[in-house]
């Protein structure tokens, strides 16, 4: 399972305060908890104003690297900033996000076309976010074709099939999980990722609907994940769900992470 850890992210209070106060130490212990609690990607948004935003993405960019190797997710909803914060990334990592939105996909796809660089790609277009799952796959579709005008190859895509809020759907996932298998099925080498946390805003007791669309959605093929990789519970889960999914042999990948203290009780 990939795993983008979510925690260096400026719309979270915390954070907000530190990148305010320039608290580089706050940052610095963000990515290293991250790091060893199993991230494959550190994300960094800054989530400031248009005006500060890649100076603040730089400062971030630049603490993550000093105490973390691993690649960085480069996330903002401003595809330019995107392609340029990608210089200040020691090694290829991922682009958060790309869509079927405006000219996005004609700003970052040329910028990373010969690179290493992966990229998130949210099925939303220029009307929104679309209500049925085929109306989602005819722009993941339209995704995928101009991805092959710049040759970047499926695998280095992570779908987002957009999670919505679970106390707003009137199917619960079924749409996502539709989206999920149809693309896996064309595309067995995609991945497919959501920020799992979406599904539960504005219900009680979070963590049992976030622990329970994790397991769903693996089940469909999800194999990254926007999550926090600091909860032991969701980790725990995970590496238990890929378990029994037949994805980790004789369960040695649970053993392991359990051996690591990456989840259960802490020891």
């Amino acid at each position: 399972m990939i795993i983008i850890g979510e925690k260096i992210n400026g719309s979270i209070p915390s954070v907000a305060k530190a990148i305010a106060e320039k608290d580089a130490d706050f940052i610095k212990n963000l990515a290293i908890a991250q790091t060893q609690a199993g991230a494959t990607y550190i994300d960094v948004c800054a989530s400031v104003e248009d005006s500060i935003e890649l100076e603040v993405m730089k400062w971030l960019i630049d603490l993550v690297q000093q105490v973390s190797d691993l690649p960085i997710a480069v996330d903002s909803p401003n595809a330019k900033t995107c392609v340029e914060a990608m210089a200040y990334c020691n090694k290829p990592g991922l682009i958060n996000s790309v869509s079927g939105e405006g000219d996005k996909m004609d700003i970052v796809f040329p910028k990373i076309a010969e690179t290493k660089w992966d990229v998130v790609a949210l099925l939303n277009g220029n009307k929104g976010i679309p209500k049925t799952a085929a109306d989602r796959l005819e722009v993941f579709n339209e995704i995928m074709d101009k991805a092959k005008q710049y040759n970047i190859a499926p695998e280095r895509f992570h779908i987002d099939p957009l999670v919505e809020m679970l106390c707003t759907a009137e199917d619960g996932i079924s749409v996502v999980n539709e989206v999920i298998s149809t693309i896996k099925k064309e595309y067995p080498t995609i991945h497919i990722t959501g920020a799992i946390s979406n599904i539960s805003f504005n219900l009680p007791v979070r963590k049992l609907v976030n622990q329970a669309f994790l397991v769903l959605a693996m089940n469909a093929g999800l194999d990254s994940a926007i999550l926090d990789p600091l909860n032991r519970d969701m980790m725990g889960m995970m590496y238990a769900t890929e378990a029994c999914l037949g994805k980790d042999y004789y369960c040695i990948n649970y053993i392991t992470a359990y051996r690591e203290n990456k989840f259960g009780p802490v020891k």
